[in-house]
């Protein structure tokens, strides 16, 4: 990589930490030359400490390391995005980011759609949403609805028409997410079981 070391009369660049698995930004820091040569030699994230005004491995003091997984560099040339598998939490006050928050698992929309079945669940007040009455009528219910639409996906799967299969295909995640909340479960307990196998 030839990284512009020299953009800055300091030295430095950014160096945007990023939890490989969980693609959260965990923290920022700064690399000169020689904390990025530390970096790929020791597989441990080393800085520039501009307040210490010397090289700094991330988890010297507290064990809190920053395993090094991969480094890509920008399109300029002058800012460094490094994957890591993180070693407890990253902030120096305990938290897993430096912006406070946890570093887990998110689906984008899934997860978004996993909150609104959770709320449904649990806070219908009377009033009879679907998400709701199904967990109301319970798991025969809900595996027999989950049963039901994985037949369709089948049936549509073998014919021609993608619109169809592709809202059975929803149809089916849809009620499957509820299931694995009547189970107890949500879809990050699946994925950690797919990374066993893995």
């Amino acid at each position: 990589m030839k990284i512009d070391f020299n953009k800055n009369s300091d030295g430095l660049v950014p160096a945007i930490i990023q939890d490989a698995l969980t693609k959260n930004v965990l923290m920022l820091g700064y690399m000169n030359a020689e904390a990025y040569q530390q970096t790929i030699d020791s597989k441990k994230v080393t800085f520039f400490s501009r307040t210490k005004n010397r090289l700094w491995t991330k988890g010297e003091e507290s064990g809190n390391f920053l395993n090094l997984v991969d480094i890509k560099l920008d399109c300029d040339n002058d800012t460094l995005l490094v994957s890591v598998a993180p070693v407890g939490p990253t902030c120096h006050k305990g938290t897993d980011t430096c912006w406070g928050e946890d570093n887990k698992t998110t689906f984008g929309f899934l997860s978004e759609l996993e909150s609104v079945i959770t709320d449904r669940k649990e806070n219908s007040d009377g009033k009879k949403s679907y998400v709701a009455s199904l967990f109301e009528d319970g798991m025969n219910k809900i595996a027999q609805k989950v049963g039901e639409e994985a037949v369709e996906v089948v049936i549509e799967a073998k014919d021609d028409n993608d619109d169809l299969f592709l809202n059975e295909s929803a149809d089916l995640l849809f009620h499957y997410l509820i299931l694995l909340q009547a189970k107890g479960y949500k879809l990050n307990d699946v994925v950690e079981v797919l990374k066993t196998r893995h």
